[in-house]
């Protein structure tokens, strides 16, 4: 029984900036996140958008106005001293503008990483593409790698961004999912090492489980994880997912 001299303190949740809070995969994040147990400060370009999206009312989802473009600056105020963990789930917007996925898939992934640097945050989360490597892969040919190639060299970019953080020092999960699609899962989770798979697609609810139990699981700690869904595959554990691939 408490004393009246005993104070009774809510153990603090932490906080996980998602940026690209408002797209198909980073909503599902959102979610998740929250059902999970964490706060999350949701990153959004349209805050009107946001109040549609996330029409519900939770103590523990902040929506803060975040543009990845905008630069480090802007973005570390955004992310702030209070987050634990930052996920990335932006992606460009597909445009005439060719530029585009430079702009967001990769200046705006280093305008994250060195937000995060200035505020101490060191556990990034980011939500890649299989084939992003297609050409040290011998997928030139590939249709799918011809094809986002097409808008703006898409996964070129996407590359060189996880190069970025790689050499950046930080805590890092890079997740490479391949084809999404919005419909519930189908089958289970298959998790490869990098460069391992050239097809296959998932859910994005699953991508965005994959993104959440990174936060939860020390084994995906500098690894980068490919993941598809077959039916096919045994249900297997995050532990025994993350454990099975080795740091690089």
């Amino acid at each position: 029984m408490e004393t009246s001299g005993e104070i009774k303190e809510e153990t603090k949740k932490k906080k996980i900036f998602v940026s690209g809070a408002t797209g198909k995969t980073g909503k599902r994040i959102v979610e998740q996140l929250l059902a999970k147990g964490f706060a999350v400060k949701a990153g959004v370009r349209d805050a009107q958008k946001a109040k549609t999206v996330f029409s519900y009312q939770n103590q523990h989802l902040q929506l803060v106005t975040a543009d990845v473009t905008e630069g480090s600056e802007k973005l570390a105020k955004a992310i702030g001293d209070d987050s634990d963990a930052v996920i990335c789930a932006t992606g460009f917007q597909y445009s005439w503008d060719l530029l585009a996925p430079w702009k967001v898939d990769y200046n705006g992934t280093v305008n994250l990483v060195e937000a995060c640097r200035k505020v101490g945050v060191n556990r990034f989360i980011l939500v890649s593409s299989i084939l992003v490597n297609g050409a040290a892969m011998g997928q030139l040919l590939n249709p799918a790698y011809v094809f986002l190639n097409a808008f703006g060299l898409v996964l070129v970019a996407k590359l060189q961004a996880e190069q970025y953080i790689r050499k950046s020092g930080i805590n890092y999960t890079i997740i490479r999912p391949g084809g999404l699609k919005n419909d519930p899962p189908n089958g289970n989770i298959v998790m490869e090492p990098e460069d391992t798979l050239s097809e296959g697609s998932i859910s994005r609810d699953q991508v965005a489980e994959v993104a959440v139990e990174s936060l939860l699981h020390p084994q995906s700690s500098y690894k980068v994880v490919e993941i598809v869904a077959r039916t096919e595959a045994p249900n297997r554990s995050f532990v025994e997912l993350f454990g099975s691939i080795k740091e690089r």
